[in-house]
């Protein structure tokens, strides 16, 4: 019995000390906190001039999509409106630079920055980046200012306390809290993703304010929320180890300076590391290299699988660009490949995304279209010189052109009408015969899988390696 008396205070002193750990981290409140960081949290309020035409038919619509709804607009009468938009945004420097997203001072003719609730200054653009969504700004003012410091956002862990602050709805000096409900979230806004996924409410006009962890240091830029309606608990940041990179070169240069390898690149998925006799999916797999650029220069060729790069592991294709970026332009860096079933290694130096070819937006193509592939239930017909030339391909291109893709078709997650296949297991396709005679002996395999190179619509190349039953 005393035994058991002596187990029990032990298992009751052992419950209590861990339920007290445990509640140490949970803040009692976050008022010290907010009061402190409030002053150096901005709300940003933008103007622009917006020019529309009149309908000068006022009493006659057209249907929707009508070619001469557009036409009839350019003889309206152009009339002058200021647009006005609201964010947030947060000082880093006591002489008062303010960091916030791109998209909130995008296009603005007039930027007024409010500080701890009351003072009013204009403010200049130093620089912005749209491919990050982020921004600089200088306000104009001899006073000095409360700034905040960045935390290091690698070491947020999912789980941890936040607290964001900023303008939502135009409610200045809104404080909100949550926690880190995901890291390394890619949600398609823009180049280089890696959010920060929480659940600290954040609404429209939350857009450039700090997310902040509970030592008070920034570790989040707010810059996205999930749907249109606000707040569904799901909110994106970036990261501020990402954001301090592209922050310093705004400030010392006015613009943004990065890494740049010249690959078009894509995930490598099951079928294609079978393929490759990869001992996973992993890394990312060059799809084409732009003429003279560094990878060019340094031997690196399509079809090759980039697993390290300057000594950072590629575990997936979104990676790395995002390594590439927030390398130094002009350094020299080993880049291990995958390459005939063995790894090689590449010394590259790379060059600037900014004054690259790569940087400049695709045109859109003209839509294609026309003999039958039974086997893989698609439509295509041979590649022209016309299309060579409208699609601005290598002179000596050859291929065909995907014109229709049946709802059975195992290609149909895998390529698009006006795809141009190149290689079927890594031999040139330049008639429908050579397509038919490969996907035969591929279905006459053991393995049933094939390897295609193809030119997307966007005239990307691209390798697919699909399963045929």
């Amino acid at each position: 019995m005393r035994k058991f008396k002596i187990f029990l205070i032990a298992f009751l002193f052992i419950f209590s000390y861990q339920k007290n750990s445990f509640s140490q981290n949970i803040p009692g409140s976050f008022a010290d906190l907010a009061e402190k960081l409030m002053p150096s949290v901005v709300n940003i309020s933008t103007t622009q001039t917006v020019v529309t035409r009149s309908n000068p038919f006022p009493n006659f619509q057209f249907p929707p999509g009508s070619p001469f709804e557009d036409m009839f607009k350019e003889f309206g009468t152009p009339q002058e409106r200021q647009s006005s938009a609201l964010g947030s945004g947060f000082i880093i420097d006591e002489k008062g630079i303010v960091v916030t997203n791109n998209h909130v001072i995008e296009g603005a003719e007039d930027i007024v920055v409010q500080v701890n609730g009351d003072k009013e200054f204009k403010a200049k653009v130093i620089g912005a980046d749209p491919l990050s969504d982020i921004a600089v700004l200088q306000i104009q003012s001899n006073e000095k200012f409360a700034p905040v410091k960045f935390g290091d956002s690698d070491k947020a862990r999912i789980g941890d306390w936040v607290i964001a602050i900023g303008n939502p709805f135009g409610f200045g000096g809104t404080v909100t809290s949550g926690i880190i409900s995901a890291r390394n979230r890619s949600i398609g806004l823009s180049r280089y993703e890696d959010y920060i996924q929480t659940d600290a409410s954040i609404n429209t006009g939350n857009s450039g304010g700090p997310l902040f962890d509970m030592n008070g240091d920034v570790i989040g830029i707010n810059t996205a929320i999930l749907g249109r309606s606000g707040n569904v608990g799901i909110g994106f940041s970036i990261p501020s180890n990402s954001a301090i990179i592209v922050i310093d070169q705004l400030i010392e240069f006015g613009e943004t300076k990065r890494g740049w390898l010249g690959v078009r690149i894509q995930d490598v998925t099951k079928e294609i590391a079978d393929v490759e006799k990869l001992d996973k999916p992993r890394g990312a797999l060059v799809a084409s290299v732009a003429p003279n650029s560094p990878s060019e220069k340094a031997g690196v060729k399509a079809g090759d699988i980039i697993l390290e790069f300057n000594g950072e592991i590629i575990s997936e294709m979104k990676e790395l660009p995002i390594i590439v970026a927030r390398t130094e332009v002009g350094k020299k860096v080993k880049v291990k490949i995958w390459r005939n079933k063995k790894e090689i290694v590449k010394t590259i130096t790379l060059g600037r995304l900014e004054t690259s070819e790569d940087f400049k937006v695709a045109e859109k193509e003209k839509p294609q279209i026309e003999s039958n592939i039974e086997s893989l239930k698609i439509l295509v017909r041979k590649l022209t010189k016309e299309d060579i030339k409208s699609r601005n391909l290598p002179n000596q291109t050859s291929g065909l052109v995907v014109t229709r893709i049946e709802n059975d078709s195992p290609l149909k997650d895998s390529i698009e009408i006006n795809s141009i296949i190149l290689e079927a297991q890594k031999k040139k396709i330049k008639t429908v015969d050579d397509l038919n005679q490969t996907v035969a002996k591929v279905l006459k395999s053991n393995q049933k899988t094939i390897l295609l190179v193809i030119y997307n619509s966007q005239n990307q190349r691209r390798y697919i390696g699909v399963k045929l039953d």
